[in-house]
């Protein structure tokens, strides 16, 4: 089933515990569990956090959270399950968020992944983030992160493309 069968939602507090769990045993796999289903429901409930879900026949096949602020949105997680990857599930879920962040005005979005990750590090690239730095020792003291970027507008005041008609001048 490809990833038109797949419908892209706000997430729910009765998936929370899916989420949860997908976090622990495809994200945070080996580090210790921190996203358990009572931090993902405050994701869900705080007004600067994005929680997405790709639901197929009541099923969660992936999902997505991310926080925005001022200028920057941050992508904390995001994860497909593994025999639904490779079917533009990902690339929907952070189509989704990139709009929102340009709609909001947001100038660029960060993320950190497992260096060693090579599947999602190509999976980024391909969707227009570049590398900036790898921090030794980040998840845990155990293992290295790959911080990287995607630029959504040049820094400074958001430009506006559509301006209010002149009534009356010619």
């Amino acid at each position: 089933m490809g990833a038109q069968a797949i419908n892209i939602r706000l997430a729910e507090p009765h998936d929370a515990q899916a989420i949860a769990l997908m976090s622990r045993d495809l994200v945070e796999a080996g580090l210790g569990w921190k996203y358990d289903a009572a931090r993902v429901r405050r994701a869900m409930r705080d007004r600067d956090t994005l929680t997405l879900v790709a639901e197929e026949r009541g099923g969660i096949a992936g999902f997505t959270i991310m926080e925005f602020g001022d200028e920057r949105a941050h992508l904390v997680l995001l994860a497909v399950r593994p025999l639904k990857r490779r079917a533009g599930i990902g690339r929907r879920l952070l189509d989704w968020l990139m709009e929102s962040a340009r709609t909001a005005g947001i100038e660029s979005v960060h993320l950190e992944l497992r260096a060693g990750n090579e599947a999602a590090r190509g999976f980024y690239r391909a969707m227009g983030f570049s590398e900036s730095v790898t921090v030794p020792g980040y998840y845990r003291g155990r293992e290295a992160a790959l911080r990287m970027l995607r630029v959504l507008r040049v820094p400074g005041p958001a430009s506006y493309t559509w301006r209010p008609p002149t009534l009356g001048q010619k």
